[in-house]
């Protein structure tokens, strides 16, 4: 044994019984052997846009609504994992973008808001993905937006644009990245593609099993490259999967996840993986409460089948973050904070499915109607005039990103908040120092107020750096 090594693993543990017993029962001797121990596989979860208050807005409707606590809370209570605050800002601004945010993961620099791993001269740094690959790893990245989005290229490819998405949908195939899964047809597929390329073969003539919906998850050939594209666009929100038919042929991400551990983690080398709960920042920026809260739900469901693998693997670093924040979410005092915080639970659908099924020629009766057998709100007639004036042009149409349809989401955010006790601070990204856990081999590694970019450098000597 190393003689070095041996004193300095001596001194720790002298220090560590001059503490006395509580000490000991938040580092149990079992978790300290293990700090030198090199982490096999990977596996970072990103909640997309995810501010604190959402967070903690997810775990109170668990608890209140559904009964139980929430899984990330539950790491911190039951403290099995290390934990940090990590600053998200980007070369050009303290508030980043999710394809810089996702390069200080994926390439160890900060660069510009809206490109990926590219300086500001034309540098390409390496993503982590890459490096991975090159030490003989597997890798993979599942996302419920598209596949080709700025986070998960973030971790693979450099572009000068996140926005130049057929470009990357090529490239991951040229990468040999082994599990992708999201949404994204329209990157793929030859009749939707400007150039007719059609990459669906492409990427079955390199070995690829492709997947079209979640019943695929079922057949697929273990250790096969897989690549599960299950809709046009970003797949569903989970509320509106929940309770839409015609859209439950779409995998959760928790089974996404699943099937992409399934498909990796029998690799002699290991595997490195990402997964997005990409929907939640979208939400956000659509100020929607209810999309809001059953996506990061959904989001806590992956972690519990990632922590159940990795409980049970031993070998496995897993981190759960998010990029950035987003609206900055929370709940507003009032007498009745609590009794409608709970009304959420009556919301049967993301406000994105209920605006979008009103049009010019309802009448106020129609609003107040529609709004209260899919939230259990009683529009007054000012209320209701107020929605129907974006659809008749009365009112100028709401913009912001992701609102392709041009729906008042601010509008009705501000109704519902005298119902549901939720406010926001804007309807785009944010600047707030978010939270970080790590569980597993390296998680020792993990400092209490961390740069995105020390993430980079974090899982590098985790698992194959000396």
């Amino acid at each position: 044994m190393n003689r070095r090594k041996f004193l300095k693993g001596s001194t720790a543990l002298t220090g560590l019984f001059t503490l006395g017993p509580s000490v000991i029962l938040a580092n149990d001797l079992e978790s300290i052997s293990k700090k030198s121990k090199k982490a096999k596989n990977i596996i970072i979860l990103i909640s997309d846009g995810m501010s604190t208050g959402t967070l903690q807005m997810a775990n109170l409707y668990s608890q209140n609504i559904l009964g139980k606590n929430g899984n990330w809370m539950n790491l911190y209570a039951e403290n099995k994992v290390s934990r940090a605050l990590m600053d998200t800002a980007s070369a050009s601004s303290i508030v980043t973008d999710s394809a810089a945010a996702s390069s200080s993961f994926g390439g160890g620099h900060r660069v510009k808001n809206g490109v990926l791993n590219v300086g500001a001269n034309g540098e390409k740094y390496l993503p982590i993905w890459q490096k991975f690959k090159n030490a003989g790893k597997k890798a993979g990245c599942v996302t419920t937006v598209t596949i080709t989005h700025a986070t998960p290229a973030g971790f693979c490819v450099n572009s000068d644009s996140r926005n130049a998405e057929p470009e990357i949908a090529e490239m991951y195939a040229d990468l040999g990245i082994d599990v992708l899964m999201g949404g994204g047809d329209e990157f793929f597929n030859a009749a939707k593609r400007a150039d007719k390329k059609d990459l669906y073969g492409k990427y079955e003539q390199k070995g690829y099993q492709i997947l079209k919906n979640g019943a695929d998850l079922n057949n697929l050939k273990k250790g096969n490259k897989t690549l599960g594209i299950f809709s046009s666009g970003a797949l569903p929100y989970s509320i509106d999967r929940t309770n839409i038919a015609e859209l439950q042929n779409t995998p959760t991400l928790a089974e996404m996840s699943t099937a992409a551990i399934n498909q990796m983690k029998d690799h002699e080398n290991g595997f490195v993986l990402m997964i997005e709960g990409g929907k939640v920042d979208w939400a956000a920026h659509a100020n929607d409460i209810s999309a809001l809260l059953h996506d990061q739900l959904a989001f806590d469901d992956a972690i519990k089948a990632v922590i159940d693998f990795a409980e049970k693997d031993k070998e496995t670093l897993v981190i759960i973050t998010t990029d950035h924040g987003n609206a900055n979410p929370g709940l507003i005092y009032g007498a009745d904070a609590v009794k409608n915080f709970k009304s959420i639970a009556d919301y049967k659908y993301t406000n994105e499915y209920i605006l979008n099924a009103i049009h010019s020629d309802f009448n106020l009766q129609q609003i107040k109607d529609w709004i209260f057998e899919t939230n259990k709100i009683s529009l007054t007639d000012e209320e209701a005039k107020h929605l129907l004036d974006f659809y008749s042009g009365l009112e100028k149409q709401e913009g912001g990103l992701y609102n392709y349809k041009k729906l008042p989401f601010k509008a009705y955010s501000e109704i519902q908040k005298k119902h549901n006790n939720v406010g926001w601070i804007s309807m785009d990204h944010s600047g707030d120092y978010v939270e970080l856990a790590a569980f597993g081999p390296g998680s020792e590694l993990l400092k209490p107020f961390v740069k995105n970019t020390d993430m980079h450098y974090l899982m590098l000597k985790a698992s194959i750096e000396s």
